[in-house]
């Protein structure tokens, strides 16, 4: 094929730059618009040039996309699963460890049959995981999540900015939560959402930015940041998306969006198959979260 206009109808299947109409051969490369994937460009000026022509039907494409990504039932919720036994790490995160010398969660059931074999052996304890000495001291556990931070983990400067907040250090929390979730953490993005939308610490309350913090932690499987964009949803009228949004997070096992969801089935929104499709799948995600290892410990641990 060589340089020259092409058909209109031809535009997509001959890779044709939408503005000047030249085609794609060797010496001329096209690139995608960012935005969407309707149409290409091949120089930054064909694409100024096209943008009043363009710029609505990117801008429904674009939001069909964003739609697409964050409606798509994720693979399994924000934790992941445990590393050791290979289970999804339960939502309550009182049943899990965080250990500062690898930065792995750790289920309370491998957590407590590690423990169980060190008592027995009677050595020092180690890290389930990586199997290092654990910290002898908070200081020494500190300086452990220092070396996490200074290698950029996003998981232990997620868990700082946690921290952070709960000592009431809103910009510290901001900072760590920006560095985590710019490297992908959906936890991170969760704690922005929050940041955005309390206006804490010399941020500026930003719904927009809450939205689109709200949204990331979503798309990467955080339910509880599900749950929000639900309510969002709702209040904005939007009733279908924020039941989508609902269905979604239950079927992560949250309960909170389960509550939800039988409240609007009594209130005609939801209707009976949904709910009850909804049911089975929160069940099956709460079920795949238990083993016989974590149930001893739980009773173990949590025993009154």
């Amino acid at each position: 094929m060589s340089a020259g206009d092409c058909e209109a109808g031809d535009m997509m299947t001959m890779m044709c730059c939408a503005s000047c109409g030249i085609a794609e051969v060797d010496d001329i490369k096209l690139k995608e618009c960012a935005d969407c994937d309707l149409v290409r460009y091949c120089s930054d000026e064909c694409q100024e040039n096209h943008t009043t022509q363009h710029q609505e039907d990117c801008k429904k494409r674009g939001a069909e996309l964003r739609d697409e990504l964050l409606f798509k039932q994720p693979e399994s919720n924000h934790l992941g699963d445990c590393p050791i036994c290979m289970i999804p790490m339960p939502l309550d995160e009182s049943k899990s460890s965080l250990y500062s010398c690898c930065s792995k969660l750790i289920c309370i059931g491998c957590s407590h049959a590690n423990n169980r074999r060190e008592a027995v052996e009677s050595g020092w304890p180690k890290c389930p995981f990586c199997r290092e000495p654990l910290p002898a001291t908070k200081e020494e556990n500190d300086r452990n999540a220092v070396k996490r931070i200074e290698v950029n983990d996003p998981v232990t400067l997620r868990q700082w900015g946690y921290i952070r907040y709960s000592e009431g250090d809103y910009k510290g929390a901001f900072e760590y939560w920006t560095k985590a979730a710019k490297l992908g953490d959906a936890g991170a993005h969760y704690g922005l959402s929050h940041s955005y939308q309390e206006g804490k610490g010399g941020v500026e309350k930003d719904e927009k930015l809450e939205l689109y913090h709200l949204e990331q932690a979503a798309i990467g499987g955080h339910p509880y940041a599900r749950y929000n964009l639900g309510r969002h949803e709702w209040k904005n009228g939007n009733a279908e998306r924020g039941v989508k949004h609902w269905i979604i997070a239950a079927t992560q096992g949250y309960d909170g969006s389960i509550k939800k969801l039988m409240d609007e089935f009594r209130s005609g929104i939801v209707s009976k198959d949904d709910l009850a499709a909804a049911l089975r799948a929160h069940q099956a995600a709460v079920d795949s979260a238990k083993s016989p290892q974590r149930e001893a410990a739980e009773k173990y641990h949590f025993r009154k």
